[in-house]
């Protein structure tokens, strides 16, 4: 039988239960969501004369939660529209709906007797095949299938979603004794192609993988703050991006969970294990009085960390945990965090750091993550089968750059064992039996394969086909061409990669240049391109300094150059014999939305934040990103649609002059970045993958490159429009005069210069506009003022 989740429904519609919905609808999915019915009336549902008869009432819990979806920050829904594939309901009036389900996730409170209790409703209801699952963060999913029928059993699992569903990747399924092997299959497949998940098979013990770790880790690092008299903002400092963990650290971390939420997971394990484990998952006591207080984190302001408002502006401090009282806030700075700075990739940092002995920093790292790694040992085969479950699991889950095991090889497996022994810790006998062995590592890598230890000895980590990792490509066969800014790499199959790989990606002289050599390169002897990478963004834009320091120096010739190169580089794209598929991911803005949009298509990753932001600095577009988004949204109407082009020149203006960046791929569709034939990939691993086969159906296609365009302009009357519009902003206040010169610079691009409304112009004569308003623009003080602050301070100043 082949399988398909056509619709779903979520039961439970609180921030998980609502998250989960609203991410099935962001991959496309209806899904109904059911609440409990309300015994009482709201004070403006009886003003209203409503009683609990009313479906208004009756619906209220869910209905409530659909809509703070739109007030949430980040945003749990890629673009509003997806609400509308989001149905709510009651578990009284819609059952029936259930019937139409082919998954029905049960998302309530984490009560045995409630979700039992759930779990025989939805067995009366759910038509036969329909998965069944429990998004529990510890109850066991045994025991919640208890006392249902052999068919219900097979087809039930847990998924554990991580909050938020949207962003956080992380997704362990618990299979029963009872679950059929092909449902267990069916729903990683699916978690991981269709949700785009990070999908590991858990098994059915207290917190699963990652939470188990994770919270441990966290009661281990506050125990170590309390009995080493470190401060909160100390033990951040250290237990950040220079360990390999997300920017939140510690305390912050908490801070963003919610201390509630954090103490009541670690009560799931603290009421089901014993002896040593069961004291390290009872919470200080002065976090249970932070809990009394109402001292939660982000989510009522204050935490471990306070926001306090004073003299005109604001500032954080520190809880400190003897007093319960706010400080100012402490950074650990040792000779041991010097060095750790200085050291290439973690792995080097945390040598660094464990290595100083003595030194404050460097005793702090190693008592946090001492008691991590044995634990993690201690626990394989009890929460998970291998090492590389759990090592994903804290990646994915908690944004550990590496997992335990990783980081145990990271700093040396020999060493440290030996250090463990000597500090009087008991490392478990099968890490011993490993070294007896001869086994130094947890992995090993060989001939471009990835190794992991597993029942003593090397098993080969089965490659995923849609797991592109241009590291191990140019590792193994090297890269055809390159330079300082960028690479191409061959993927196979006729298709190339041009990867760009500078500082912070930023385009200069050398993507530029390499650029076209590629396209030279694929013109003759291969069928397509991907233009992609695999770094933190796909790019944010030319080099800022680059630009501003010739500006400063008035070598206006050599910057005219640069943007000409620009311009012909990006036409080159566009008019490419062969195919050629952007993959933009994460933030892909200014001159990265310019390599992009003349793209024979885009595959954009789900989370992808594009938008022309050169106003942000001073500036236009420079490259061709002004005529391509105007020209993208001529061609995105509907045939049979009488072009408005005025309509469309001030929609384009709106967005560049504004600074306008999606929050998704989605909402880049609807700001005209994406067309109807450019595709969005779910899940960020498979990007690479999902734009090689991209370029390889438009070359089966048989590809022709396009024919030059003319473009419709608005001429005189849409210029005259456009500024006015800056104007009334300036009137109104919310426009200085240095935005109304570059508005008054965008208009005349977009309007074709001043000619007559309806002419038909070059696309060159729209570029060469377009460079001399930057580099008009360019030359103004007010500009290159903008500009340093953004280097200097990272965001944009209004002068």
């Amino acid at each position: 039988m082949k399988r398909s989740i056509n619709r779903a429904a979520v039961i439970g519609s609180g921030v998980m239960g609502s998250g989960i919905a609203a991410h099935l609808a962001n991959i496309g999915i209806p899904v109904v969501m059911l609440d409990i019915v309300p015994r009482e009336l709201t004070e403006h549902e009886k003003r209203k004369g409503l009683t609990t008869k009313d479906r208004a009432v009756r619906n209220r819990l869910a209905e409530q939660s659909k809509k703070a979806l739109l007030k949430q920050k980040p945003s749990p829904v890629t673009t509003r529209k997806n609400l509308e594939l989001i149905e709510t309901g009651n578990m009284e009036d819609d059952l029936e709906r259930l019937h139409q389900a082919d998954w029905i996730i049960e998302v309530v409170t984490e009560d045995l007797a409630v979700k039992k209790k759930v779990m025989a409703i939805v067995e009366e209801h759910r038509k036969e095949g329909a998965i069944v699952s429990s998004n529990t963060s510890g109850i066991s999913i045994e025991a919640m299938a208890e006392g249902r029928s052999k068919e219900f059993q097979r087809h039930f699992l847990g998924t554990h979603f991580f909050n938020p569903p949207r962003y956080l990747k992380l997704l362990e399924i618990i299979p029963t004794s009872h679950t059929d092997s092909d449902i267990v299959q069916f729903i990683a497949e699916f978690g991981e192609n269709v949700l785009g998940k990070g999908v590991v098979e858990a098994k059915d013990t207290p917190n699963f993988i990652a939470n188990r770790i994770g919270t441990y880790g966290l009661l281990v690092t506050v125990r170590e703050m309390l009995d080493s008299n470190y401060s909160v903002g100390e033990v951040d400092s250290v237990t950040g991006p220079m360990i390999g963990r997300p920017k939140s650290a510690t305390f912050r971390t908490l801070d963003v969970v919610g201390l509630d939420t954090f103490i009541h997971v670690a009560g799931n394990v603290h009421e089901q294990v014993v002896g040593k484990e069961k004291e390290i998952f009872d919470v200080p006591s002065f976090m249970k009085e932070m809990l009394e207080k109402g001292w939660l984190g982000a989510k009522n302001g204050q935490g471990f960390y306070h926001k306090k408002k004073e003299n005109g502006g604001s500032s954080i401090y520190e809880l400190d945990p003897k007093t319960l009282q706010y400080q100012e806030r402490k950074k650990l700075k040792t000779a041991a965090t010097e060095m750790a700075k200085q050291q290439k990739g973690t792995g080097n940092k945390l040598k660094a750091l464990v290595g100083a002995t003595g030194d404050r920093a460097g005793d702090l790292v190693w008592s946090v993550l001492k008691p991590v790694l044995i634990y993690s040992a201690d626990l394989l085969g009890e929460i998970a089968d291998d090492i590389v479950s759990i090592d994903q699991a804290m990646k994915w889950g908690f944004g550990w750059e590496l997992g335990p095991f990783e980081l145990w090889d990271a700093i040396g497996v020999s060493a440290t064992v030996e250090r463990m022994e000597q500090e009087g810790d008991t490392v478990p006998s099968w890490v011993h039996d490993m070294l007896s062995d001869g086994y130094e590592s947890f992995y090993q890598k060989e001939d471009g394969s990835q190794y992991y230890l597993h029942r003593g000895g090397y098993q080969r980590q089965e490659d995923n086909p849609r797991h592109i990792d241009l590291k191990n490509l140019k590792s193994t066969q090297g890269a055809l061409r390159k330079n300082s800014g960028a690479s191409l790499i061959d993927l196979g199959d006729g298709i190339a990669c041009l990867e760009f790989h500078s500082q912070n990606n930023a385009i200069g002289l050398d993507i530029i240049q390499m650029v076209n050599s590629a396209l030279e390169e694929v013109d003759q002897n291969y069928d397509g391109l991907v233009i992609g990478n695999q770094g933190k963004n796909f790019c944010v834009g030319a080099n800022l300094a680059m630009m501003l320091l010739e500006a400063q120096d008035d070598n206006f010739y050599e910057l005219e150059l640069v943007i000409r190169k620009f311009q012909e580089m990006t036409m080159n794209i566009k008019y490419s014999t062969k195919p050629i598929v952007a993959a933009p991911f994460n933030m892909a803005l200014g001159g990265g939305a310019e390599v992009a949009l003349p793209a024979a298509a885009i595959q954009a990753s789900l989370e992808t934040y594009m938008g022309l932001v050169e106003v942000g600095v001073g500036l236009i577009p420079g490259g061709g990103g002004t005529k391509e988004l105007y020209l993208k949204e001529l061609r995105n109407l509907p045939n049979g649609v009488d072009i408005d082009l005025m309509k469309i020149a001030n929609d384009v203006f709106e967005k560049v002059a504004t600074a306008k960046v999606s929050e998704s791929a989605a909402e880049a569709r609807e700001n005209g970045f994406l067309n109807t034939n450019d595709r969005i990939s779910a899940n960020p691993d498979h990007l690479l993958f999902d734009a090689k086969k991209r370029a390889l159906a438009l070359a089966e296609a048989g590809y022709r490159a396009p024919a030059p365009e003319k473009v419709p302009v608005v001429g005189n009357a849409g210029y005259a429009l456009m500024l006015l519009g800056a104007k009334t902003l300036q009137n109104s206040g919310y426009a200085t005069a240095h935005d109304v010169k570059i508005a008054e610079k965008l208009a005349h691009v977009l309007s074709g210069g001043r000619i007559r409304e309806g002419s038909l112009i070059d696309e060159q004569v729209m570029l060469d506009l377009e460079r001399e308003a930057f580099l008009s623009l360019i030359g103004e003080p007010l500009t290159q003022t903008r500009m340093q602050h953004m280097l200097v301070k990272g965001k944009p100043l209004r002068n």
